[in-house]
């Protein structure tokens, strides 16, 4: 992060959590956030990014702060680490019921939209105000669907594009390729993640004209979202697929289940990326620009698509990709932070550059004291960094690495990773292994920037691990761990202004092996987050049997088994779940001031998904909010599903403790 200057500033929270108080119940979010900006008269800087489920341990955060006292509190604590206090913070934008909250402005153009998409668009559009005062960018802000908490009516459009030229932007309402990748999370019960990855690790395919399929099908989103089309399509596409497949012999590697969704999410990639392709010929023609002359801005979870970005680079040869590294929800209140900036007009004379994802939580000096201090039972020897040890310990082996602040996103970038050595298969069985991960699970490679274009066959700086780049035939038998069974790599390029120390390492692992790129994945368990913490670190390596962790420059070796008075570990280690437990009481009250006015279950229901309920509670009085519910319960049979659902994520009865991912 930069430095910051004597210049007098003010700071401003932008956030992505449910709002505390009466609508905790009603407006659920999920992978909450929360970006915090330090401004000048001449300058805008992000001073850090948190998101929640680092913090809590619970993957996708979505558990709220119930009351403003306890929400206030939070926010405190986070401001402490950054030498500040919530009277320091002059404004907030994104969740209603915090302290000094303010509503964001529509841009001209935009109304229509919903806020949650353009904090996706803004997420990237904004990274670099110098390129997008002076560049042509076409945006796409592409996810499931948006959250609709800053709304006050149901926006007639649900997705967000624009095009910008020097500045000046134009709003459309877009497509969106992700309620396909939602069906066939649905259909196939798999993670999105996990289909993609399968889509290009199996051979098998079905004869299917994906153009064919997708016919005239459009995937907009408004008060019918394009639910019925994406599950339509894949059911159709996964029938065909069972039909073709029935008599023939599948590829050998995977079972009969993974060889036919494979099948199945090669038909679904193509339709993802002719839907995406013909969302650029229309914003390039509504800007009349040509997208060769511009930078590509994808955001929304559909961004994490690294070979839908490849595809769409290559076809319309754009000149680079505008993508954060938290591209998904984890990154709104980013986004929103940018918006907030650019319609307040603190970007107007001011200038922003995110240069790097190093924006969470940092590894401090005292807290790798007190983790090492803990695991001393398990502790052989510590010792200083030095490049040459690094490559001896890498060779045919996996270390763990955390260094600094955490990355952004949902993806390790070299400062919460497992390390390994790239010429070793067995290596990248290992790291699935630690992971608990299928074995065809890709392991992605960081290489050092300036050789990228001799191992890839492009050489773009790639810093976020946000495209599929081919590695080039002379160099597979040499880095067999991170190469993907169709031949590419999701690859990330590292400079020595990145990240110095990562930058040294893999330098001297080059000098001793001739390859400048180590593999590299996410410091995690299966369904746990990221880890955030020099114990969390510590925690995995004992836990998985790796002998070497290096934290921020120490090199720590650990016993092969702990000494006589280490007690095994069960699990992960503990997170800051006290923010967030023993909630039940508030949560309940709430819930029952709500039934208490009048409302029924099905009531609250109606109100998530309907804002202009909540914006006029003078005319839609619970008398007739429960007249409607029951009308549209009527009509709909999934509403009992979902209402069932409801009541089991958000009414009495659940115990927060008791959700896995907090237990340890």
């Amino acid at each position: 992060m930069p430095p910051h200057s004597d210049q007098p500033a003010e700071y401003i929270l932008s956030t992505y959590l449910t709002p505390p108080g009466e609508r905790a119940v009603i407006s659920p979010r999920h992978d909450h956030n929360l970006s915090l900006w330090r401004r000048t008269a001449d300058r805008v800087e992000l001073v850090r990014h948190w998101e929640l489920e680092r913090i809590s341990g619970q993957k996708h955060h979505s558990w709220p702060l119930y009351t403003a006292a306890r929400s206030e509190a939070f926010l405190a604590h986070l401001l402490a680490g950054e030498g500040l206090t919530p009277a320091d913070v002059t404004v907030s934008w994104g969740t209603p019921g915090l302290p000094g909250y303010q509503p964001l402005k529509v841009p001209q153009g935009a109304e229509g939209l919903p806020l949650h998409s353009l904090g996706h668009l803004f997420s990237g559009l904004m990274l670099d105000t110098r390129l997008f005062k002076e560049s042509v960018i076409i945006g796409l802000a592409v996810d499931a669907a948006p959250d609709l908490v800053l709304e006050r009516e149901l926006p007639p459009a649900y997705y967000a594009g624009c095009v910008s030229v020097r500045g000046n932007i134009t709003f459309a309402p877009v497509e969106s390729p992700a309620p396909l990748y939602h069906a066939a999370d649905r259909v196939l019960g798999k993670e999105p993640g996990t289909l993609m990855a399968l889509a290009s690790a199996c051979d098998t395919a079905v004869d299917l004209n994906a153009a064919a399929e997708l016919g005239d099908l459009t995937f907009f989103g408004g008060h019918v979202q394009p639910w019925a089309d994406a599950f339509g399509l894949v059911r159709r596409v996964l029938a065909e697929a069972e039909r073709q497949l029935a008599d023939t012999a599948p590829d050998p590697r995977f079972t009969a289940e993974e060889n036919l969704h494979s099948a199945v999410m090669k038909v679904v990639q193509e339709c993802c990326e002719l839907i995406t392709a013909r969302t650029v010929d229309k914003l390039a023609a509504l800007g009349g620009v040509r997208p060769e002359d511009g930078y590509l801005c994808v955001s929304g979870g559909f961004a994490l698509n690294v070979q839908a970005n490849t595809r769409m680079l290559e076809r319309y040869r754009f000149r680079g990709l505008l993508t954060p590294p938290c591209a998904n929800d984890s990154g709104v209140a980013l986004g929103l932070g940018l918006l907030g900036l650019w319609t307040s007009g603190a970007l107007d004379t001011a200038d922003l550059k995110i240069t790097t994802a190093y924006q969470g939580n940092d590894l401090r000096t005292d807290e790798i004291d007190e983790a090492l201090a803990a695991f001393a039972p398990f502790v052989e020897e510590i010792e200083d960094f030095t490049p040459e040890r690094f490559a001896e310990d890498l060779a045919d082996s996996v270390v763990v690495w955390a260094d600094g602040a955490a990355e952004m996103g949902p993806r390790a970038l070299g400062h919460r990773s497992l390390l390994g050595d790239p010429r070793s298969e067995k290596v990248k069985d290992l790291l699935n292994e630690y992971k608990q991960r299928q074995w065809w699970r890709p392991v992605a490679p960081i290489v050092l920037a300036e050789h990228a274009g001799d191992w890839f066959e492009q050489d773009r700086l790639s810093p976020y691990m946000l495209e599929a780049a081919r590695v080039r035939p002379e160099a597979r038998d040499r880095i067999p761990a991170v190469l993907h069974l169709d031949g590419t790599a999701r690859h990330q390029t590292l400079t020595a202004a990145d990240n110095p120390l990562l930058y040294r390492a893999i330098e001297a692992f080059q000098d001793a092996t001739g390859v400048p790129i180590v593999c590299n994945t996410s410091l995690n368990d299966k369904g746990e987050p990221i880890a955030d913490t020099a114990a969390q670190s510590l925690n995995f390596a004992v836990r998985k049997g790796i002998r070497i962790v290096y934290l921020a420059g120490r090199r720590v070796l650990l016993h092969a088994s702990g000494t006589a008075d280490a007690v095994p570990l069960a699990g992960p280690h503990s997170r800051a779940t006290e923010f967030f437990a023993g909630q039940e009481a508030d949560r309940d009250a709430i819930w029952q001031s709500w039934l208490d006015r009048g409302y029924t279950e099905a009531g609250l229901l109606l109100l998530t998904g309907t804002p202009q309920l909540l914006a006029d509670p003078d005319t839609w009085t619970p008398n007739r909010i429960r007249l409607l519910a029951e009308r549209v319960a009527s009509k709909d049979p999934a509403f009992a599903q979902n209402l069932e659902q409801f009541r089991r994520d958000h009414g009495p009865g659940t115990v927060f403790g008791d959700a896995p991912a907090l237990r340890h």
